[in-house]
């Protein structure tokens, strides 16, 4: 089992109940220590409280178990609003969002995310032909075909 594979089973031990859950696990090297960022999320949002529990208990599990030998930088926190979504959870989440998906193909579609199901997500896209009004489409998006998801920032 590798080290990342090692510290994501302690942290899913120690998320405060099922509807948190695990986003991504990194460990690099940053100014001659190892540093562990753990992002977490929660279907309901996510509190410090919650980053602050788990932060505590992966620490100390990490360190009763030795399984960092060196000593370490650990980062507890949700993913921002710049990082891709990584999970069907996180898609089902933005539901009625904004989203911009990036396709294996290079091609790319902006809609609003109406519905995520076992193999697609459902964007409500507009179309706009010259000389013509803007007619809604909804446009099925297969998981394999998606390179990356991000959620598009409003400030209206």
């Amino acid at each position: 089992m590798s080290l990342k594979q090692n510290i994501e089973e302690i942290v899913e031990k120690h998320l405060p109940d099922a509807s948190h859950f695990v986003v991504d696990v990194t460990v690099k090297e940053a100014s001659g220590k190892q540093k562990v960022i753990i992002l977490i999320d929660a279907d309901e949002g996510l509190n410090i409280d919650a980053c602050a529990k788990v932060s505590r208990a992966v620490g100390e599990e990490l360190e009763a178990k030795d399984i960092l030998e060196e000593a370490y930088v650990l980062e507890v926190s949700s993913p921002g609003l710049d990082f891709p979504l990584t999970s069907r959870r996180q898609y089902q989440k933005n539901i009625g969002r904004n989203i911009k998906v990036t396709l294996e193909n290079g091609g790319e579609q902006e809609g609003e995310l109406t519905s995520v199901e076992p193999l697609h997500v459902v964007l409500k896209t507009k179309k706009k032909e010259k000389g013509k009004k803007a007619v809604e489409e909804e446009v099925q998006l297969a998981f394999d075909q998606i390179k990356k998801s991000i959620v598009l920032v409003s400030f209206k």
